[in-house]
């Protein structure tokens, strides 16, 4: 499997250079291009092949939640993680729901931070355990399960899976838990979608957060 081209973006250039020169240490890794803001990270995505945006939320011009909008709609293949230190759970939600792969702290260790390029490559969503918290902290609905199935016409296969999918896991591993195959579980994910009215799997982890599903 060839390198990962990745670009960071941040607008303190300490932060971005120094991202650089510790992912530039793994085999894997391909910082091809940094910059400032969205604009300049859309930019990047019309001049090389990038796999990944390493991005901060807090930025002038263009913040991490209008170039996460910016970029899934033109480069909707190019997987966005928001990195940031700041805990706001309108902006975690925000960057989310607007297409991001998943959420970091900035002070997670430099191996947290590339297992999670790893996963939100392969098609996982990645959030920070304390982002995680903040999110279930701040969410102000609670569904006990009887309510959940009735309002929203889900089974008990489809809530469990609603919260495997927010634990972070893929088809693949929520059948090897749940003893289904994986094609069975896609068609789980594809009914969910449909009953709740959304778009992806990160909205689904979205929901899931906002509705105290995840586990």
């Amino acid at each position: 499997m060839g390198k990962i081209n990745i670009a960071i973006i941040d607008d303190e250039k300490l932060i971005r250079e120094g991202l650089k020169i510790i992912l530039s240490t793994y085999e894997d890794i391909d910082v091809v291009s940094t910059g400032e803001n969205g604009f300049e990270a859309a930019n990047i995505c019309r001049s090389y092949d990038v796999k990944l945006i390493l991005m901060d939320i807090r930025m002038p011009n263009c913040d991490g939640v209008e170039g996460t909008k910016l970029i899934k709609s033109l480069f909707p293949h190019v997987k966005i993680l928001i990195l940031t230190t700041f805990k706001d759970t309108q902006y975690i939600q925000e960057a989310l729901k607007n297409g991001a792969s998943g959420y970091l702290l900035k002070d997670s260790s430099y191996d947290l931070i590339y297992e999670g390029i790893k996963a939100a490559i392969s098609g996982n969503i990645v959030i920070h355990p304390d982002v995680a918290n903040t999110i279930l902290s701040n969410s102000s609905t609670k569904y006990c399960e009887i309510d959940f199935y009735k309002e929203y016409g889900l089974n008990k296969k489809e809530y469990e899976i609603i919260a495997l999918i927010s634990d972070g896991l893929s088809n693949r591993e929520i059948g090897e838990k749940l003893y289904l195959s994986e094609g069975t579980v896609k068609n789980y994910v594809s009914t969910i979608l449909s009953k709740l009215g959304l778009r992806d799997r990160t909205q689904i982890v979205v929901f899931a957060y906002k509705n105290n599903l995840a586990r």
